[in-house]
């Protein structure tokens, strides 16, 4: 099967829209309205107006971690030759786990200053973060970018990007097991009686291990290739991820 879609939705004269930033946009809704419904359900010691002034931190932490994080990890010797490139976010080049920082730093700052938990305040926004990853990777596959390595499977796709050779969909795995499992596992755990910090804990290590079983059949960075031996470094990012919600897990435990 070849896909070929168009990555542009809108367009007015000069103004683009694309599927990809609409699925950013939808993200961010769906957020923002699943946590404004926890907050009436149950007390997290934010209220609704400090909730929409985070989120606006958020959106900002979240693209310019995303940034950073593509040129520190995946692609630094380019942009020490064009750094001005840094800024072109328009060109392509954002990491997730770039962008988990910016929001973990954001939230800290916030939770500091505000003299709020931080722990209650990641739990709450943690379990809707798996929305925003699964529409982005359906964005990256509208788009015909990070796509799986070659595979003879049923539902191999032919990616215009990725030359003739069937591929993996990979993007969609990632959006499956990282955003819609990830979610229904969050969410219902969600009400269980568990320690301040805990969802958090959950969402390292799941995602970690999600997305370091999915760059088996994800096609390496072009410019990186394999960083540690047969492992990638997404897989070797997602190890810190996984390693920290272990760690984070047995701190909460005995600090409860």
């Amino acid at each position: 099967m070849e896909i070929n879609l168009d990555p542009i939705l809108v367009k007015l004269g000069p103004i683009r829209l694309s599927w990809y930033g609409l699925m950013y946009v939808i993200g961010f809704l769906a957020s923002f309205l699943l946590v404004r419904y926890q907050i009436k359900r149950k007390d997290f010691g934010i209220t609704k107006p400090e909730v929409e002034n985070l989120y606006f931190y958020l959106i900002l932490a979240l693209i310019i971690g995303a940034r950073f994080g593509y040129v520190l990890f995946y692609d630094l010797k380019t942009y020490l030759d064009k750094p001005l490139e840094i800024l072109a976010v328009w060109h392509g080049g954002m990491s997730f786990h770039g962008g988990l920082i910016g929001l973990l730093l954001v939230a800290l700052l916030f939770s500091w200053k505000n003299k709020k938990s931080f722990w209650k305040i990641a739990d709450l926004f943690i379990v809707t973060a798996p929305i925003g990853l699964a529409l982005g990777r359906i964005g990256n596959f509208i788009n015909g970018e990070l796509y799986g390595r070659a595979a003879q499977v049923p539902w191999a796709v032919i990616f215009p990007k990725g030359g003739p050779v069937p591929r993996h969909p990979s993007q969609l795995y990632e959006s499956a097991l990282e955003g819609g499992v990830l979610f229904f596992i969050l969410w219902f755990m969600k009400d269980k009686n568990l320690p301040r910090g805990a969802l958090l804990a959950m969402f390292l290590f799941l995602y970690g291990g999600f997305r370091f079983f999915v760059e088996f059949f994800r096609e390496p960075d072009a410019q990186l290739g394999f960083v540690l031996g047969p492992f990638t470094m997404g897989q070797v990012l997602s190890s810190f991820m996984i390693g920290g919600g272990i760690l984070l897990q047995y701190y909460l435990k005995k600090k409860n």
